[in-house]
C-alpha cells in the first residue's frame, strides 16, 4: 500500500506541475521508477556505493548499445528485386 501511495502521489504532483506532453510524462515516470529502484538496491546493501555506480554505468552502456542495434535493424531493410 505504501508503494502504491508513493507512485500515486508522484503522479498527482506531475499533473499539478502541468506536464501535459506524453513524452514528458513518460520520461518523468521512468526517472521516478529508476530512482526508486536505485534506492531499493542501495538499501539492500548488495554492493558498495562505488561498485553500484560502476554497475549502473555498465547497464546504461548496454542499454545504449541495444537501442543502437534496434535502430540499425530498423534502418537496414532488404531490397527486393523486381523481375
Amino acid at each position: 500500500m505504501k508503494n502504491s501511495k508513493f507512485v500515486i502521489d508522484k503522479l498527482a504532483k506531475l499533473f499539478e506541475q502541468g506536464l501535459v506532453s506524453s513524452k514528458d510524462l513518460a520520461n518523468e515516470l521512468m526517472n521516478i521508477l529508476k530512482s526508486k529502484r536505485d534506492e531499493i538496491v542501495f538499501r539492500m546493501r548488495l554492493t558498495s556505493k562505488d561498485e553500484f555506480e560502476i554497475l549502473k554505468k555498465r547497464v546504461e552502456n548496454l542499454e545504449k548499445k541495444t537501442s543502437q542495434f534496434k535502430s540499425l535493424k530498423k534502418n537496414k531493410s532488404k531490397k527486393v528485386r523486381k523481375s
